[in-house]
């Protein structure tokens, strides 16, 4: 869920260079949502240290292992960019590119069907995605309106494995000096979704006569940030976040390719510093509660999962640079 939130965010990080002053409306509500930290950026890598967890799992609704994962890190990679505006600015294509690698270090796994326990070796993940994006912003009711729809393919080191889509509309019902509020709705074009269609509003508000302000979306997160020192801001808060990769299998109960696809919520503390206009560097760090952590046959729905895991709750910290092109002093 997290992936398809981000690439609507980045239409409103892309769009303020391409507005036009004949509509006015459109192009300063652009200009409210992006500000020296666009939510989503060029060039972005990030690195990522999460803390021991012990985890509990079932195979085809039976005990199957209990263990603890010593060791976890992720490296992400992410390109984004707008390569096509329409000479009236109301249509932009982008494209945009994502790496993903994990590894898992274990301790000792206890097995229940064979009642043993043993050494696990460490495991390593490599996921892809590319993504082709139209935006097409206009105006509904005298309010800003943004269309989007997605066309994403994903896959691991191996080869290519899923063609996913998605379709939005989001509309600014309301767009003050302090407050921009916006709702709307995701369709989801992924035969894998449970949801077929899932809601979307968010809030924007500055607190009078504060240096805070609130940033809340559904369903991603809810932050209260503020400025700290002159190019810094400082956010804290809680952020639902979805991991997922491919594994291939070629095992007595498990042949073929299957998806892990795991829901956490995690709450804790940033600091963003912009070292230029196009430079940014954060860290962050917090606990990491895993809701949810299950193993499906490629494309099926996530309720039929074959395989689900438990963990305790670990601290995570997470670190990273981006650059940004279009930032402009």
């Amino acid at each position: 869920m997290k992936s398809k939130i981000m690439s609507l965010v980045f239409v409103f990080s892309a769009f303020p260079i391409m507005a036009q002053e004949k509509e006015p409306g459109v192009k300063t509500f652009a200009k409210a949502v992006v500000d020296k930290f666009p939510n989503t950026r060029t060039f972005d890598v990030q690195y990522e240290v999460l803390g021991p967890s012990n985890y509990d799992s079932r195979l085809l609704g039976n005990k199957f292992e209990r263990g603890r994962i010593e060791e976890h890190n992720r490296f992400k990679a992410a390109f984004n960019l707008p390569f096509y505006a329409s000479k009236s600015k109301k249509l932009v294509l982008t494209t945009s590119l994502r790496y993903k690698y994990e590894n898992f270090g274990f301790g000792d796994v206890y097995n229940y069907q064979t009642n043993q326990t043993y050494t696990k070796e460490n495991q390593e993940f490599h996921f892809w995605a590319g993504a082709l994006t139209a935006t097409y912003m206009s105006t509904l009711f005298k309010k800003p309106v943004i269309y989007n729809a997605t066309a994403t393919i994903d896959g691991d080191e191996e080869k290519l494995q899923r063609l996913k889509g998605f379709a939005s509309a989001v509309l600014v019902l309301k767009r003050t000096p302090s407050t921009t509020i916006t709702a709307g709705a995701l369709v989801l074009l992924d035969p894998s979704s449970i949801v077929p269609v899932t809601p979307l509003f968010s809030i924007n508000h500055k607190f009078k006569q504060s240096k805070w302000d609130m940033d809340f979306i559904l369903p991603q997160r809810i932050l209260f940030r503020r400025e700290l020192l002159e190019n810094g801001r400082i956010s804290l808060g809680t952020e639902l976040n979805t991991e997922s990769f491919y594994l291939n299998l070629d095992t007595p109960t498990l042949k073929g390719v299957y998806e892990l696809n795991q829901l956490e919520l995690r709450s804790g503390i940033t600091y963003e510093y912009s070292f230029t206009p196009k430079l940014i560097a954060f860290v962050k760090g917090g606990f990491n509660n895993v809701v949810s952590a299950r193993l499906t046959e490629r494309g099926e729905r996530t309720n039929r999962y074959v395989y689900d895991q438990k963990e305790d709750t670990q601290g995570y910290l997470r670190f990273g640079a981006s650059y940004n092109l279009f930032n402009r002093k």
